[in-house]
């Protein structure tokens, strides 16, 4: 990720952190173009994890000649399609052949809904969420958007699973009170705005240990939110204001498009990944880099330690 002459370059630093980790066995589901395969090999020549493919093999081999990617030594279960794939990807998991999960060139859709069946899936009683890690330039720490790509419109009890799931993500990467800023259009609770009104009811449930391990504070816009100068001219005090390492959006369509923003003028590079299931899910993008494929991989593999370590809750 981006690096300054006065700050880390946050990609290495995530890496370094998974220095000496085991790899983790991964099943890729269709890693059938050669971004996703490309990004698996790598996670594995990095010693992240330890992939099985799962694909139309024919096709698999046929990209990684395209590519000249060795796919010496690595296994590859052979299956027709893209929803073949992801089924007998989930399967991997649930017979214990695989500690994770990894999105290849299929569609989102199509792997959370594998993920997300009931008696053959991976759920647990926690919902399902995404958070995007980002590495935005203008700003001093890694900073974590949910939910912007799995929950269109969380409703509050949603909502207290989506900030759940981030906080206890966010501890298991190594700080220790996560700082959660709950955005909306305003800092001031409305009627008219049914997300003002969620993000004091969640700050309500943390007082009374209904959501635990953060520090909460909503509902706040986004620019007192990430700016404590902003935050001091409109007379808000607040520990969240200025300095958050969670951002709760108010609906997916919020997310996205501030995930988005911050990519793409910001020049923010991000790494993504679903939690709530049995196991960590790397759900990248078809657009994404190579670069942020290994960064989810990475978070991934730190969640994945953290487990077996007993230091995260099963959901993860």
């Amino acid at each position: 990720m981006t690096a300054t002459p006065d700050t880390p370059d946050k990609y290495s630093t995530l890496l370094a952190r998974c220095a000496g980790l085991a790899p983790v066995p991964t099943a890729v589901a269709h890693p059938c173009d050669v971004s996703s395969l490309t990004g698996a090999l790598d996670a594995a020549n990095l010693g992240l994890i330890e992939p099985i493919l799962v694909g139309p093999e024919a096709k698999i081999r046929s990209v990684a000649q395209e590519a000249a990617l060795s796919l010496e030594n690595v296994k590859i279960i052979d299956v027709p399609h893209s929803h073949a794939s992801a089924e007998r990807a989930v399967l991997a998991v649930r017979e214990g052949e695989a500690e994770m999960l990894m999105k290849g060139s299929l569609h989102s859709d199509e792997l959370l809904h594998e993920v997300a069946r009931g008696a053959s899936g991976l759920r647990t009683e926690r919902r399902l969420s995404h958070v995007f890690a980002m590495d935005v330039p203008a700003y001093h720490k890694p900073l974590f958007i949910t939910d912007a790509a799995v929950n269109i419109f969380p409703k509050l009890a949603d909502k207290a699973d989506i900030v759940q799931n981030a906080i206890d993500l966010v501890q298991a990467l190594g700080i220790a009170t996560p700082k959660v800023a709950i955005l909306a259009a305003v800092e001031t609770v409305s009627d008219k705005m049914p997300s003002t009104i969620d993000a004091a009811a969640l700050c309500k449930m943390a007082d009374r240990g209904q959501i635990v391990g953060g520090l909460l504070d909503g509902p706040l816009a986004f620019d007192n939110a990430i700016n404590a100068e902003a935050a001091r001219i409109k007379g808000i005090t607040s520990l969240v204001a200025g300095d958050p390492d969670i951002l709760l959006v108010p609906d997916l369509e919020a997310g996205n498009m501030l995930a988005k923003q911050l990519t793409f003028l910001a020049g923010a590079e991000s790494a993504g990944i679903v939690l709530g299931a049995r196991v960590p899910v790397i759900l990248t993008s078809r657009a994404d880099t190579v670069r942020a494929r290994i960064g989810s991989c990475a978070i991934a593999v730190l969640l994945a330690h953290a487990r077996r370590a007993g230091k995260t809750p099963e959901a993860l």
